[in-house]
């Protein structure tokens, strides 16, 4: 699949006023700072499509952005970033659980994870709660760049091993790096292969 067309839809903090229609959404999601914004650059080929920002926890708002006129990319915002206050970091929790588990339109979600880290329990927690409630998703190691190769896999590996303590059979799981442009072809490819079966 090629990208033709990238274009802002609407944010909005409340699902039910989401876009109307039935087109497939893929939604992004990942802790604070693990360059959610860069690979949506990256897999658009828009630099500013999505706001990129240093300074964790950017993104506040459900961004949709419609793709060739057919499917959403939906921008959800970070979670566990520490510095928020309580209050803030509920309301950002309420956001994105109203939609992952409210938005019909949700095909598959991609859960961004930071190859650098070793599992964390925040994440872990978070694919749990996606397996019991039964919201496909899949997992993206991102900044794949600021490794060696072998350091990747022994990392790859791990991460494997923490998650089949509890997991029976894995999601699907990808690599990529917005620096070098790696990983656009398979996660595209995995998009177009789901929609072409819907």
């Amino acid at each position: 699949m090629e990208i033709q067309r990238a274009e802002f839809v609407t944010s909005n903090t409340d699902v039910k006023r989401c876009p109307d229609g039935g087109m497939p959404e893929y939604a992004f999601i990942g802790r604070s700072n693990v360059g959610k914004s860069s690979l949506i650059n990256m897999l658009t080929r828009r630099k500013q499509l999505a706001m990129t920002s240093q300074k964790p926890g950017k993104t506040q708002l459900i961004n949709h952005f419609i793709i060739n006129d057919s499917w959403y990319l939906v921008d959800l915002p970070g979670y566990g970033y520490a510095r928020r206050s309580r209050e803030n970091r509920d309301r950002l929790r309420q956001i994105i659980e109203s939609y992952i588990l409210g938005r019909q339109q949700l095909t598959c979600l991609f859960v961004l994870l930071d190859c650098r880290h070793e599992a964390q329990r925040i994440d872990l927690e978070f694919m749990e709660w996606l397996g019991q409630n039964g919201v496909p998703f899949a997992i993206i190691f991102t900044k794949t760049d600021k490794l060696s190769r072998s350091r990747l896999q022994e990392n790859l590996a791990a991460y494997r091993e923490k998650m089949l303590e509890t997991w029976e059979e894995l999601p699907p799981i990808m690599t990529s790096s917005s620096e070098k442009n790696e990983g656009r072809d398979e996660i595209l490819a995995y998009i177009d292969e789901i929609n072409r079966s819907l």
